[in-house]
């Protein structure tokens, strides 16, 4: 061991980013076996709750940890193969994996093995928060009328719970409620702790935001009022009720159509016509050569990215800074071409020595980091692409 650790104390920056990878892909293998083992295990004992427990003491676990890693590990045997087999493969961890069975366990057998087919080019290379919506996505795409039942049930399940802490202290949360409210909410509570932050508080953002939230709660102000925005993207047939394809909120995720029907229609809602390319299903291209971005197209840009435009990051838009991909000075222009949404840790990390930001025409992002590593970021289409035709559109 001291041999390896003195080899890797001489590798270079790009061989550690090599080597973590290796290491990563070994480790999922080997919780694949992980995996296997306790399902043995559970049929061993019929499933009875006890294996839980003993799964807890042997690998120094809580109960509820040891729990869902026993459900993991038999619905990767039994109902996700091919999650299984990404593992096998070192091309998802066992985290991902638990993502996988915890978003998809509500569905049937059959319905399990269509979602797990879906997934299985949709996982490699994503981050917990992406396996988790993809999986989401998933299971409401094969069991749609369940992912109605179920939605309807978790949100008239909402409730305020409180919990003691230490001494002084103790934690208040809204357990299940509308993703809408919820959103809204935070943003509000976010927007109005910045306000006093940038007004001269010295307390940090966190304090702030509990002190701000607990404030309105109370009765009090909070801040300055001000108007909050969630971003749902559906299309025309879905909000019809033509068809029930999944909607998205950005920074969430996946919702069921009726779920996205009933937000669309509540009060004060605005809705907002998106021109997309019918083919590709992209938010068309617009350009303003001007340095500072006017409004409409500072609102243009952020409704085309939805989310952070980093892979991996889902703060949305609203809260994101708008950023020239190509740097002013350096000729970028301020026109859609050359904006894009990055939340202020990522807008900073841009700045970073090494790291290099390029825009391509179709919107594609590509960030280079300092070890050479590409990774890539496209704005989510609207809808599918969908096939050329040349058939006569029907008379009206």
């Amino acid at each position: 061991m001291v041999s390896v650790n003195g080899a890797v104390f001489s590798l270079e920056d790009s061989d550690c980013v090599a080597l973590a990878q290796a290491a990563s892909a070994g480790i999922a293998q080997l919780e694949a076996v992980r995996f296997r083992a306790l399902a043995q295990l559970n049929r061993h004992r019929d499933g009875v709750r006890s294996v839980v427990q003993e799964v807890a003491f042997a690998l120094s676990l809580v109960d509820n940890h040891a729990g869902a890693m026993v459900a993991a590990a038999e619905a990767l045997i039994t109902r996700l193969p091919r999650t299984l087999h990404l593992m096998d493969q070192g091309q998802l961890s066992g985290f991902g994996a638990m993502k996988v069975a915890a978003a998809t366990a509500w569905l049937s057998d059959e319905n399990a093995l269509a979602a797990d087919a879906l997934l299985e080019d949709r996982l490699p290379g994503r981050n917990a928060d992406q396996i988790r919506k993809a999986a989401s996505h998933a299971a409401i795409s094969v069991d749609r009328e369940g992912a109605e039942t179920r939605a309807e049930r978790h949100r008239e399940g909402r409730r305020l719970t409180m919990r003691q802490g230490e001494t002084g202290v103790a934690s208040i949360e809204v357990e299940d409620g509308p993703v809408e409210k919820v959103t809204a909410a935070y943003r509000r509570i976010d927007r109005e702790a910045r306000a006093l932050r940038a007004g001269g508080e010295t307390r940090t953002l966190d304090q702030l935001r509990a002190d701000v939230a607990l404030d309105l709660l109370l009765g009090g102000q909070g801040g300055a009022s001000e108007r909050t925005e969630v971003f749902l993207y559906m299309d025309l047939a879905t909000y019809l009720g033509l068809n029930d394809d999944p909607a998205e909120l950005a920074g969430h995720g996946h919702l069921p159509a009726g779920v996205a029907r009933e937000i669309a229609a509540g009060p004060g809602t605005v809705l907002r016509r998106i021109i997309t390319d019918p083919l590709s299903g992209q938010v068309l291209d617009l350009g303003r050569e001007r340095y500072r971005p006017t409004a409409g197209l500072g609102e243009f840009v952020r409704v085309r990215d939805r989310e952070c435009r980093r892979p991996g990051c889902h703060r949305p838009a609203q809260a994101c800074d708008l950023d020239h991909a190509v740097p002013w000075q350096h000729g970028g222009h301020t026109d859609a071409d050359d904006l894009i949404d990055l939340c202020r840790r990522d807008h900073r990390l841009k700045d970073e020595p090494g790291w290099t930001y390029h825009l391509d025409p179709d919107g594609t992002l590509t960030i280079t980091t300092p070890t050479g590593q590409t990774h890539h970021s496209t704005p989510p289409p609207l809808h599918d692409p969908r096939p050329q035709t040349t058939e006569e559109p029907p008379p009206f």
